[in-house]
């Protein structure tokens, strides 16, 4: 059931009392959406906070150019959407958009806002969960910044294998910031395992 999966994502960051559990389950809402559905284009305020059930999905950045870098992909069991723009509620430069068929628990701002402010514990789950957010992309941003090419592509086998058989290779190139030909390198030459391929 979608709400045990939330239920047990919530209780592994910060668990609710039942009388929490209840007023935080009950303002969430099932949506369901096919493959490249743009969820939040960029410039737009989020209104939802997501729970990801099923599909996987990217926020994005796109520059006048048309160029895009792929920022972060999400799937199940996860919180997602426009992180930056929920939070403060105003609009991002980033787009979220679903890339394969998605399903999720999603609920408004205004009513986690009203969770949080009648219920201290759910204030202090949003931190939390914002808290390991934050975590995540500052461990991102020094992978980006200090690990080479294969070093990169092997820590995104190591800690989402899946991805490569559901998400465009250019999406996932552009994830580690790399260009397609180094990319297909990669692809060619280290195994998910970490050993090397016969190359031929």
């Amino acid at each position: 059931m979608p709400l045990e999966q939330l239920h047990r994502f919530v209780s592994a960051i910060a668990p609710l009392r039942e009388e929490e559990w209840e007023a935080f389950s009950a303002v969430w809402q099932s949506f369901s959406c096919s493959r490249k559905t743009l969820l939040t284009a960029p410039g737009e305020t989020e209104r939802y906070l997501y729970f990801v059930l099923e599909g996987v999905q990217r926020s994005y950045f796109s520059t006048p150019a048309g160029k895009e870098a792929t920022l972060v992909f999400t799937y199940p069991c996860s919180f997602s959407g426009v992180a930056d723009s929920l939070l403060t509620q105003t609009p991002s430069p980033y787009g979220f958009e679903a890339l394969t068929a998605s399903r999720f628990l999603r609920c408004t701002y205004g009513q986690l806002l009203a969770l949080m402010q009648q219920h201290p514990a759910i204030q202090a789950l949003v931190l939390k969960a914002t808290a390991f957010a934050l975590k995540g992309v500052l461990e991102r941003m020094t992978e980006l910044q200090t690990a080479g090419a294969e070093e990169k592509f092997r820590a995104l086998m190591k800690r989402s294998p899946h991805l490569l058989g559901l998400v465009p290779h250019k999406y996932l190139a552009s994830y580690l910031a790399l260009d397609a030909t180094t990319f297909s390198k990669l692809l060619g030459s280290v195994r998910i395992g970490g050993e090397e391929k016969e190359r031929r």
